[in-house]
């Protein structure tokens, strides 16, 4: 059984920074053949696409939303992917999931494979 787990959500005022963990685990899952997106979705919202890593942490992806300000890295010896979230506002304030897709799912696609349980972000003005 595969298995996401984020971790690092919290609260924070505007302007500061968090760092979103993912740790993938699973006897099948070969975390270097999947492409690891992160969304999120706010209450009475749709869901959205924040970055995308690809297998193995070398092609990287940002929704223009989020572009200078969140940087996403993998670490594939840990099989855990990170979402550095700077200078954060308000309106980032959301359920965060990370997820993995099969290597060549189409960027933006909200199919995915597996997703995480979600982590809580609030930014406070």
């Amino acid at each position: 059984q595969v298995q996401l787990v984020e971790s690092g959500g919290g609260l924070v005022q505007a302007g500061d920074s968090l760092r979103l963990s993912c740790a993938a685990s699973g006897r099948t899952f070969t975390y270097s053949n999947y492409a690891m997106p992160w969304f999120r979705q706010a209450p009475g919202k749709e869901r959205d696409f924040l970055p995308r890593i690809s297998g193995g942490g070398v092609t990287a992806y940002y929704a223009d939303r989020v572009k200078g300000r969140f940087t996403i890295s993998s670490d594939n010896a840990k099989n855990t992917m990170y979402l550095q979230m700077n200078s954060l506002k308000p309106e980032d304030t959301a359920a965060y999931c990370c997820a993995a897709q099969q290597s060549g799912t189409k960027l933006y696609s909200l199919v995915v494979d597996y997703w995480g349980q979600g982590t809580q972000v609030t930014v406070s003005t």
